[in-house]
């Protein structure tokens, strides 16, 4: 299975290093290593999450944020890496 981290989800996932880090230095690290080691997960569970807004949601283990993708064949294209404490309709708008 390969992983595809999509433009986007790329931009969701720096906006929230920087975040995490003006937070507390090296915070942002852990930030990214939990978040990269959610995405890593779907090489073995891509598939079984609920589905919302169209998309799988996977729920990081840390952080309160949530992995958007879909699988398509042998690909996993995380859409968005977005802040569970948003609006659920800015969510819906984004993943639409």
């Amino acid at each position: 299975m390969r992983i595809e981290i999509l433009r986007e989800a790329q931009q969701d996932l720096t906006d929230g290093f920087r975040f995490y880090e003006s937070q507390a230095t090296g915070l942002g690290d852990y930030f990214l290593d939990s978040l990269f080691s959610d995405i890593d997960s779907l090489h073995l569970y891509a598939g079984i999450h609920t589905l919302h807004f169209g998309y799988h949601r996977l729920l990081s283990k840390r952080f309160p944020f949530a992995i958007y993708y879909r699988v398509e064949k042998e690909t996993v294209r995380v859409r968005a890496v977005l802040d569970c404490r948003r609006d659920p309709a800015r969510i819906q708008k984004r993943l639409t």
